[in-house]
């Protein structure tokens, strides 16, 4: 059974984005505060690979805060189309300066200039406010590149369970656990 966990991980994306409808990247983000009050919300996969999952987000977001306070993670795929789901836990680090540049360039300027206005996670008096940071962002930096804002950064979350979940008849579905112990996957099953 001794499977890389990555590696499978890879083919069942792969197949996610042939048949999902939105968002194959989609994942269910869990943090925790530091005396364990949880919390999920949404973000996208922006790359994976054996160091780990990554996702960009304000680090002064409420997720930011909470993964400053307690470095680790628990992450969800579901993908309705395949009847599967995966599973990841484990310690969050924040990606290199260099790597969080490189990404935010590739972004729409307009998701530049929102990550500028955007005071991510704070209250806001109404919608218009938020509008007219933006516009002022436009205008700021009319004419030139959007440089990354310092707080906007990614996180990776480095992999040291893997459960990877298949649907099948009356609830008797597969479960497939990786373990990571001193450097090495060790699989094995799980109950449904």
């Amino acid at each position: 059974m001794a499977d890389d966990p990555i590696s499978l991980f890879d083919s069942w994306f792969k197949e996610a984005r042939k048949s999902e409808l939105n968002d194959a990247e989609a994942m269910a983000l869990a943090t925790a505060t530091p005396d364990g009050r949880p919390s999920v919300r949404m973000v996208l996969l922006k790359g994976h690979g054996p160091d780990g999952f990554t996702f960009y987000t304000n680090a002064d977001s409420r997720k930011g805060n909470e993964l400053a306070a307690n470095a680790h993670s628990a992450l969800l795929f579901h993908w309705k189309s395949l009847r599967r789901q995966v599973r990841i836990e484990g310690p969050v680090s924040e990606v290199q300066p260099e790597e969080a540049d490189a990404y935010f360039a590739t972004r729409g300027r307009d998701s530049q200039l929102g990550a500028h206005a955007s005071i991510q996670s704070r209250p806001l008096d109404r919608r218009e406010t938020f509008e007219a940071r933006f516009e002022d962002m436009a205008r700021q930096f009319a004419g030139r590149d959007v440089p990354r804002p310092d707080r906007w950064t990614g996180f990776r979350v480095e992999p040291r369970r893997i459960e990877f979940w298949s649907d099948r008849p009356h609830r008797l579905h597969e479960r497939r656990l990786f373990t990571r112990i001193e450097g090495e996957w060790i699989e094995g099953l799980l109950y449904p």
